[in-house]
């Protein structure tokens, strides 16, 4: 593991650690843990894909494109 640094607001720090000790964890565990969490909605090769799940929909609207967008089966 590598060791740093990190500079917060008084704010922010006093309310990551009532976060962390209502969970059971250590501030360094919550701080690995919500960068971990943020690391993987950012995806620099698929930049799209942070906006899946962005809208509401059917779950088979994919499939009945046509409709969705037409208002019919076909264009």
């Amino acid at each position: 593991m590598i060791r740093t640094q990190v500079s917060l607001g008084a704010e922010l720090y006093e309310r990551a650690r009532a976060l962390a000790r209502r969970q059971g964890i250590s501030f360094a565990e919550l701080c690995r843990r919500s960068l971990s969490e943020t690391l993987s909605r950012v995806s620099s090769d698929k930049p799209w894909m942070s906006y899946v799940g962005v809208l509401d929909g059917r779950e088979d609207d994919s499939c009945t494109v046509d409709e969705v967008v037409y208002g019919r089966e076909t264009p």
